[in-house]
């Protein structure tokens, strides 16, 4: 059994480690608080515009004599050019499984894919993973702080990605991430993102539009794509945040169970210390 200093310094250093996670967990739990009411707010505009171009696209796109600017962004670029990959970590640990998860659902992603892949990265955690496995990387952003970002970035990356696939040099291009769901629940996922995919079933009848739907799909279609990049990595930041409040809940939980442990073995070994100096002194008193 431990002697007993070592066991009260082992208890004095999980205590100080449980005060630490305590005070990560308070500190994820209101920044994700904070990025939760903004995936929240910015939700039914994503859903909505997603809705409106994907709408507009089944019928426009496929009238032959109708002139649209950004066609290209509905069809699949050459066969033979590799495929792009949005791939969003994050920038610091102790977020529990949170990024091992997205990287499983990479990999399980680009073995589905034919080409070659390039990877568009976000977050030093992702690009590591990307050196790691040895992926070829088109771009790393490595100044683009999801917690700290404002929709320019995201308009950066999406047009980095969308000169490659308009100027021919990707043939497609998907995103991976993590979707937020709940403060308990967030999903990994690995779904296209370029060429645009008209809905599934029949097309509803087309409204009367002004101006004509080429004409704003010209306008909404750059807008839709920033736009999702943008909720991606806020969807990425929420994650990660809730991840990580999860993790430092457990630990701290964890260093709670381990402190009482300590404290019972601690009481165990004075117990027994006291009992066998009091035995000393009885068997001394006796002896003389």
């Amino acid at each position: 059994m431990a002697n007993i200093r070592d066991l009260r310094q082992r208890i004095t250093s999980v205590g100080n480690i449980q005060k630490i996670t305590r005070a990560m967990e308070m500190v994820a739990t209101t920044k994700l608080r904070r990025f939760q009411e903004k995936a929240v707010a910015s939700q039914p505009y994503a859903e909505e515009l997603d809705r409106l171009v994907r709408g507009l696209s089944s019928g426009v796109v496929s009238d032959s004599d109708t002139k649209l600017n950004v066609a290209d962004f509905f069809q699949v670029g050459d066969s033979s050019a590799p495929t792009g990959v949005l791939f969003i970590g994050s920038s610091r640990g102790l977020c529990g499984a949170y990024n091992t998860n997205v990287q499983r659902e990479l990999e399980a992603g680009l073995e589905t894919l034919s080409t070659d892949t390039k990877l568009f990265v976000v977050g030093k955690k992702a690009m590591n993973h990307a050196s790691r496995m040895e992926h070829t990387v088109a771009a790393y952003f490595e100044d683009l702080d999801p917690e700290k970002m404002d929709f320019s970035e995201a308009v950066a990356v999406s047009k980095h990605m969308v000169s490659s696939f308009r100027s021919g040099d990707l043939s497609r291009v998907f995103m991976c991430g993590t979707r937020f769901k709940s403060m308990v629940r967030y999903e990994p996922y690995f779904e296209a993102f370029l060429p645009i995919e008209a809905p599934e079933g029949e097309a509803a009848a087309e409204p009367l539009l002004e101006p004509n739907g080429a004409e704003l799909l010209d306008r909404l279609v750059p807008r839709y794509l920033e736009t999702r990049v943008f909720y991606a990595l806020l969807e990425a930041v929420t994650s990660e945040y809730a991840s990580r409040r999860f993790a430092m809940k457990n630990a701290t939980d964890a260093a709670g169970d381990m402190k009482k442990d300590l404290t019972r073995s601690y009481n165990r070994a004075r117990q027994q210390k006291i009992t066998s100096e009091i035995t000393e002194i009885v068997s001394g008193a006796e002896a003389l």
